[in-house]
């Protein structure tokens, strides 16, 4: 037999077109792309280290300082979702056998908790039930209690739906010599966030919410103080990927000639440069403003929680929505799944036809999906 023999047939379904449906995602993420973000991700790649290339990350560094509200010159984007940015402001900040201090009222203090304590850290949670925030006296009685050296908190909890109010934090933490680390994810571009003057020292979000880009680019800014924990650091951080030294040199942000770190994703950086040029646009237009209607000041505008009447199944009614209607909307995730529906209204798909589109589906499905009546 030679060696040169193929054993293994071409997929048969590679042979096929790809089939992608049209649908309406109205859920916590990703959301739909608009036409001129989808245009920009088309184009035809440039090479990582050309000097075009080098200008679009500048433009993207220009426009996350204008979005996180802040002039930190260690500003860029991480080649990864959310969930990458997360673990790049952790590892870099963190050290085994420091003291962390996680603000849990969803999932994703849980999951900075697991991080943490993966890189060794001395973890202590503050819990909350989902759908509850943070008072300043709670945030500053565990301070006094654990004397962090990091304190994480999510501004918009997608998973329930908080908006967390974050005036005052910074300023606590600072007296405490703490690093205040927020997560901005569900939040960025729909709710007020200001960086610098609220004293935030390590901020990141994600592209594929408000931003309306593609998953896959990450925003992410560290402050002074915050750059000199990284770059004091007694051991090197368990990521060459993620390794801010590195990465600080490639976006630009240490004065220095830049050097190949990784093979940036490309397309995804153009989507993100025209999903933060859009946000900018709107912004200064007046055609998007970062106000809280409805519900009041803790509750996430981006995503929209609601339990169903009693004696329906949530599988049943979004697979109803979806089916029917071509319409993606969630349940909960972490502490409260089983417990919600969400409906995300974000960026391109924040427009009055969507809302009521999505509630005439609602009502269709609860008309139509089987009510338990034990």
């Amino acid at each position: 037999m030679s060696s040169q023999q193929l054993l293994v047939p071409p997929p048969a379904v590679l042979q096929q077109p790809l089939a992608i449906p049209d649908r309406l995602l109205l859920g916590p993420g990703p959301s739909n792309v608009p036409p001129r973000i989808l245009t920009a991700g088309s184009r035809q790649l440039i090479g990582h280290l050309h000097k075009e290339m080098f200008q679009i990350m500048d433009e993207i560094k220009l426009g996350i300082q204008y979005a996180f509200q802040t002039q930190n010159p260690l500003t860029l984007a991480i080649s990864g979702p959310g969930h990458c940015a997360m673990e790049a402001a952790l590892l870099n900040t963190v050290e085994a056998g420091e003291v962390v201090l996680t603000a849990v009222n969803g999932i994703w203090g849980e999951r900075a908790t697991d991080i943490s304590k993966r890189l060794g850290a001395n973890v202590h949670q503050l819990v909350k039930p989902p759908g509850e925030y943070f008072a300043l006296q709670e945030i500053e009685e565990a301070l006094a209690q654990h004397k962090p050296s990091l304190f994480f908190i999510t501004h918009g909890e997608s998973s329930s739906g908080v908006l967390q109010p974050l005036d005052g934090f910074g300023e606590l933490c600072h007296r405490y010599k703490c690093l205040l680390l927020v997560d901005s994810v569900a939040s960025l571009g729909g709710a007020p966030i200001l960086m610098d003057q609220q004293g935030i020292d390590i901020l990141y979000s994600g592209s594929q919410k408000v931003l309306n880009a593609p998953p896959g680019s990450s925003p992410i800014s560290f402050s002074e103080r915050a750059r000199k924990k990284i770059f004091s650091r007694r051991t090197k951080p368990p990521s060459f990927f993620l390794d801010m030294g590195w990465l600080a040199n490639y976006w630009g942000c240490d004065d220095k000639p830049r050097m190949y770190h990784h093979t940036a994703p490309i397309n995804s950086f153009f989507s993100l440069r025209e999903g933060l040029a859009i946000l900018a646009e709107q912004v200064s237009n007046g055609r998007r403003h970062s106000g809280q209607a409805g519900w009041g000041k803790v509750r996430l505008p981006t995503i929209t929680t609601f339990v169903l009447p009693e004696g329906y199944d949530w599988k049943e009614v979004t697979e109803f929505i979806m089916n029917k209607h071509a319409i993606e909307i969630s349940g909960g995730l972490g502490p409260s799944a089983g417990k919600v529906l969400r409906i995300g209204l974000m960026g391109y798909n924040s427009t009055k036809f969507n809302v009521d589109r999505v509630l005439h589906a609602l009502k269709d499905a609860l008309q139509h999906c089987h009510k338990n009546k034990l």
